[in-house]
């Protein structure tokens, strides 16, 4: 169960675990590009967060930011932002190693990694790390929208998909 500021909320999609495939979807790059995600190698990860412009989603970018270069990963943020208020957010936080995307036109990205609060229409916070082969070898679904992920379970999961 998910909840948001203590509130059960409405997931719809369903959630994935370690060992599913990361399913295909599409998302919108800052500068109005499609994005397709159709499990190119190398290890990823994906954070699914509900808008950069809150104090717990901007925390946690910037802390995945900092430890980019260290765990090696394509590390991508996905939130139901316009490409133009991200990039405008990257901007101004010197975001330079996180990529972000949007979920804002297709809206498949919640659909299919259970992240999509029906009733706020934003994303859950959630933490996906896809290894080489493109099955997913860490989930995190964090229980309150509001409250940070486990970084630490979260970097070493990255880590070990090396």
């Amino acid at each position: 169960m998910i909840t948001m500021q203590g509130k059960p909320v409405t997931i719809l999609g369903k959630s994935l675990a370690a060992g599913d495939k990361m399913p295909h979807f599409t998302l919108t790059a800052n500068d109005l590009s499609d994005a397709v995600y159709d499990n190119a190698s190398g290890v990823r990860v994906f954070l699914s967060v509900p808008s950069l412009d809150t104090p717990v989603c901007d925390t946690e970018v910037r802390k995945f930011n900092k430890k980019a270069a260290e765990l090696g990963a394509v590390i991508y943020a996905v939130s139901m932002d316009l490409p133009f208020a991200q990039a405008r957010w990257c901007a101004a936080a010197g975001i330079d190693a996180v990529k972000t995307l949007s979920d804002y036109k297709y809206r498949r990205f919640g659909e299919v990694t259970g992240t999509y609060i029906k009733e706020v229409g934003l994303l859950a916070r959630a933490v996906f790390v896809v290894g080489r082969n493109g099955k997913i070898t860490y989930v995190q679904y964090v229980p309150e929208v509001t409250n940070q992920p486990d970084y630490e379970k979260a970097y070493a999961a990255v880590l070990a998909a090396k």
